[in-house]
C-alpha cells in the first residue's frame, strides 16, 4: 500500500509498504478519509514527538474508514462497518486509571499511520476507543473526533460557568473548535489570531469577538482588560503551543483565573512567571494535554448533532500524493485542516 513516513525535520515521504494484517483482537480498516491537524504540523516541524512516535514511522492520527480485516478473538463488530478510532488507548490498569485520569497513563497504546491506504488498529484501541460512525455523519466530518475530544477534554479540565469571559489564543484549527465547543456551554469567547480568514470562522463559530493581533495597537492582555472592565478573563485557554504566547495567556487572566495551557511547547522550553501575581493572584495554571475515551464518545457525538457547523474546519480535499504540499500550505497558514483520501 501507499502510505506516508515521517523521517524528520520536514521529511516525509511516500512510499509503498506492506499491507497491514490484524493479529489477535486487531483490525484493520480502508482509509477513507484522514485529516491534518496542527499536531501533525508541529510534527513535521519538528521532526518528532515527545510521547507519540519514534522515527521513522508512518504519520497521521485522524481518520475515518471502513472495517476490511478482521483478527482473532474480535467481536461486536463486522467487515465493512463504517468506524473511526481514537489515536490512543489507556490500559485501565495502572496508578492514574485508577484515578480516571486516563490522559496521564503511562501505559497509553499510541496508533500512527492514518496517512495511508489501509490503518491497522491495536487491539487495546478496539476495545476501549473503536468507535461506529452514524450513517448520516461525512467520513471527512468523522475524522475530526480524536482533536475534538482533547479539546472537550480541555473544556473539563477548566470548568466554564455560563457567562464566564473566555480568552482564546491561536486560530487554528484547535483554537476554532474551542471557541465552537465554549459557545455551547453560554461562555463570552474573545478570540486572538493571526488570520483574518480565520477569525471570521470564529465567528460563525460564535466567537463573541475577534482580534488579529498583527492589528493591535496594546498588547493582549491590555486589549483583554479593556473588553473585561479592566480585570482579565475568566478563563484563558493558549492554543498555539509557542513558550512567548504562554506567557501571555497567564497575563490576559483575572485574579483567580484559570490559565489552560493547551498547546503544546517545543521540548526542554520554559516559561517565565511572575510569582508574586502567581500567588497574590490567586491564578490556577494547568497544563492539559490529550483526551480520555469519555471525551473520545462525547465528541463524535458532538460531531454527529451537527449543530455545530465543523465542515467550516475543512478548508480542502486533497489525494494522499499531495502531503507534503498540504503540509508546507498549513505552515504558510493557506489552510486549516486537510481532508485527504489515500485513493
Amino acid at each position: 500500500m501507499l502510505a506516508a513516513l515521517l523521517y524528520g525535520k520536514e521529511d516525509l515521504r511516500l512510499e509503498i509498504v506492506p499491507d497491514p494484517t490484524p493479529d489477535l483482537g486487531e483490525v484493520v480498516i480502508r482509509v477513507k478519509t484522514a485529516t491534518t491537524c496542527g499536531t501533525d504540523l508541529k510534527v513535521w516541524r519538528r521532526g518528532g514527538h515527545a510521547k507519540m512516535l519514534q522515527l521513522p514511522t508512518l504519520f497521521g492520527h485522524e481518520a475515518a474508514g471502513e472495517i476490511v480485516a478482521m483478527g482473532e478473538g474480535v467481536q461486536g463488530w463486522q467487515i465493512g462497518s463504517r468506524v473511526v478510532a481514537n489515536n490512543s488507548a489507556p490500559c485501565f490498569n495502572c496508578f492514574f486509571c485508577d484515578r480516571h485520569a486516563y490522559s496521564l497513563c503511562p501505559n497509553i497504546t499510541w496508533n500512527n499511520g492514518t496517512f495511508a491506504e489501509y490503518l491497522k488498529i491495536p487491539a487495546a484501541i478496539v476495545q476501549a476507543n473503536l468507535l461506529a460512525i452514524p450513517p448520516d455523519v461525512p467520513d471527512e466530518l468523522a475524522s475530526l473526533t480524536e482533536p475534538l475530544a482533547c479539546v472537550l477534554h480541555g473544556i473539563d479540565r477548566s470548568p466554564i460557568q455560563p457567562k464566564d469571559r473566555v480568552i482564546v489564543i491561536g486560530d487554528g484549527a484547535i483554537g476554532l473548535m474551542f471557541v465552537a465547543a465554549l459557545t455551547t456551554r453560554c461562555a463570552e469567547v474573545l478570540l486572538f489570531g493571526g488570520n483574518d480568514n480565520r477569525l471570521e470562522i470564529g465567528r460563525k463559530l460564535g466567537a463573541f469577538r475577534t482580534f488579529n493581533y498583527h492589528q493591535l495597537e496594546q498588547p493582549i492582555p491590555e486589549v483583554v482588560r479593556s473588553h473585561t472592565d479592566g480585570w482579565g478573563a475568566d478563563v484563558v485557554i493558549e492554543a498555539t503551543g509557542v513558550p512567548a504566547v504562554w506567557e501571555t495567556a497567564i497575563a490576559c487572566g483575572r485574579p483567580g483565573a484559570i490559565i489552560n495551557l493547551f498547546g503544546g511547547c517545543p521540548k526542554d522550553t520554559t516559561i517565565t512567571v511572575n510569582t508574586e501575581r502567581l500567588h497574590y493572584s490567586e491564578l490556577t495554571l494547568k497544563g492539559v494535554f490529550h483526551n480520555t475515551p469519555y471525551h473520545v464518545r462525547e465528541a463524535l457525538s458532538t460531531i454527529a448533532n451537527r449543530q455545530i457547523p465543523f465542515e467550516l474546519l475543512i478548508s480542502d480535499r486533497r489525494s494522499l500524493k499531495d502531503l507534503e504540499r498540504t503540509f508546507q500550505d498549513m505552515r504558510d497558514r493557506q489552510a486549516i485542516k486537510v481532508a485527504i483520501v489515500p485513493g
